[in-house]
């Protein structure tokens, strides 16, 4: 790659090198059914950014994204970054009270929506502060019935391709992210261009991302993991996207294979859900020389002579900032995760702040040297920012060590955060939702172990005097006010919650190492979810 100067280093830019430098070679391959040059994605992006100029978007409005994956996503995107509009990606998953709390949080002027989902924000829309325009991607006239105006996203690729003339900054923010709450609502992290590239260049670098490579992507484009360790890492690099619109562990390989992708990125329980599946004759048939699992298969070894691949498990990170890039620890060291590089400084402290030497558990703090590398903060928090930031180190909220030779384990999570299948959920949104019920008076969210690695969710629920509601009828109202990742899958009813003097829930008493054998199972019970 060629490093752009510090002032150079936007997404316009990078994106032009690459037209200028290499205008014919593939950059996306979407499903194997479209393809996109570098110069064309160039072209594209700039016909949707003076697009967005043409209707009012100017550097620094903010407009949520909530597309399926698809090429609409990164004309989206490059063209607002162009422009110096700030993208907001959203969950496509998201309805109700928690998509609009992220458009007013957000101040979103606009909203490009897939016109499958603009139900979701015909629902909501009369208590949007901001939002005076939807664009809908897949329909070429105007969505009915509603009282904000709609233009069909496709028709801002007739616009003009020449490159706009917005003096867009390294430092500018390109994104605002909302990540789980865990006390509180979800808080908007605020990106820049140069933590974006920095990301991208760190984590590119340390998976040794070069010109013969094409990275495969089934994971969500409103996630940091697709758009930072896929999207960008590709473009700075000289490789190459292969993109789909979800995972399946059914057509996971076929797709690997058809796409001739040689760098795969995993989270969550897909490792083990891959390991899991039936062996094939050919499973070790395939292009791929690493693949980044975070967190690793629980038979690593197994996984990687099967699939015929090394993994690289050795980092962690967030979407506040990169504690440690990925690269292999040779000799490796069960359950490490990597060590920081020369720009991050990384400590494990007690409740004072203050470092604790190696072996010893505490929270994992970290901050950058150079600027701009991490997040720029908490969109219109600042109480939250400074929390976060005390005592001039980050603290993540995860719990960990390091070794004599500063590599660093995780343990396990302080903050009251759930992560299910490669989603973070926020146990302080779940409990706020099912709390609105009539019947219900309070409720607790909990991580369970799940059978397939990381969490499931479990809701401990004590209903009003004289009420009662089925499990079923709690997980219907959940269904119709919360994204399907967040539904619990285990329901327990109790008389009262366990509390300390000051009226907090002991959450540690419910915590089980199963749902618990007075928890309803939806799964047994063969409850399906509604999408």
């Amino acid at each position: 790659m060629r490093e752009l100067p510090t002032r150079e280093r936007t997404l316009g830019r990078v994106i032009e090198e690459q037209a200028e430098a290499r205008p014919d070679l593939t950059f996306l391959d979407f499903k194997g059914e479209s393809r996109v040059s570098c110069r064309e994605l160039d072209e594209r992006a700039n016909r949707f950014a003076n697009g967005f100029l043409e209707l009012g978007i100017t550097r620094g409005a903010k407009v949520a994204v909530m597309l399926p994956n698809c090429p609409e996503y990164l004309y989206s995107w490059f063209g607002l970054a162009k422009i110096g509009a700030v993208m907001v990606p959203v969950n496509t998953a998201h309805k109700g009270e928690l998509l609009g709390y992220i458009l007013n949080a957000s101040d979103a002027e606009a909203v490009i929506i897939d016109s499958t989902l603009i139900g979701r924000v015909r629902e909501i829309e009369g208590g949007l502060g901001k939002v005076n325009r939807i664009y809908v991607r897949g329909s070429r006239g105007e969505a009915p019935g509603g009282m904000i105006e709609t233009s069909p996203l496709e028709a801002l690729a007739e616009s003009s391709t020449a490159p706009t003339r917005v003096d867009v900054k390294h430092s500018d923010p390109m994104t605002i992210l909302f990540t789980s709450g865990t006390t509180g609502p979800s808080k908007g992290v605020v990106m820049s261009h140069h933590y974006y590239y920095y990301a991208a260049r760190t984590i590119g670098g340390g998976m040794q991302i070069g010109s013969n490579d094409t990275l495969y992507t089934c994971l969500p484009l409103f996630h940091v993991n697709a758009q930072v360790c896929t999207v960008l890492s590709a473009m700075l690099y000289d490789a190459r996207v292969a993109m789909y619109e979800h995972f399946s562990a059914t057509t996971f390989w076929d797709e690997i294979r058809g796409s001739r992708s040689t760098v795969f990125l995993a989270l969550g329980a897909m490792g083990n859900i891959l390991y899991k599946a039936p062996p094939r004759e050919d499973d070790a048939d395939n292009d791929v020389r690493l693949a980044m699992v975070v967190p690793p298969p629980e038979d690593l070894e197994g996984f990687e002579k099967r699939f015929g691949l090394r993994v690289v498990y050795e980092t962690f990170g967030m979407t506040e900032g990169i504690v440690n890039a990925p690269a292999i620890a040779e000799p490796r060291r069960p359950g490490c995760c990597g060590r920081p590089d020369d720009n991050t400084e990384v400590r494990v402290v007690d409740e004072d702040d203050l470092p604790l030497p190696p072996r010893q558990t505490g929270e994992i703090v970290m901050r950058t040297r150079e600027p701009y590398t991490m997040m720029s903060g908490y969109y219109q928090m600042p109480e939250a920012t400074v929390e976060a930031f005390r005592n001039l180190w980050f603290h993540t909220g995860d719990l960990g060590y390091t070794d004599e030779d500063g590599y660093l384990y995780f343990v396990g999570r302080k903050k009251e955060a759930i992560r299910r299948r490669g989603e973070n959920i926020s146990a302080f949104e779940v409990e706020a939702i099912v709390n609105r019920h009539p019947s219900v008076l309070e409720s607790a969210a909990i991580a369970v172990p799940s059978e397939l690695g990381e969490d499931e969710v479990k809701i401990v629920v004590v209903c009003k005097d004289g009420e009662r509601i089925s499990p079923e009828e709690l997980i219907r109202y959940c269904e119709d006010h919360m994204a399907y990742f967040m539904v619990p899958r285990f329901v327990e009813f109790r008389e009262s919650l366990p509390k300390t003097p000051t009226q907090r829930v002991e959450k540690y008493k419910l915590r089980g190492e199963d749902g618990g054998p007075e928890a309803w199972d939806r799964e047994r019970a063969g409850y399906r979810l509604r999408r």
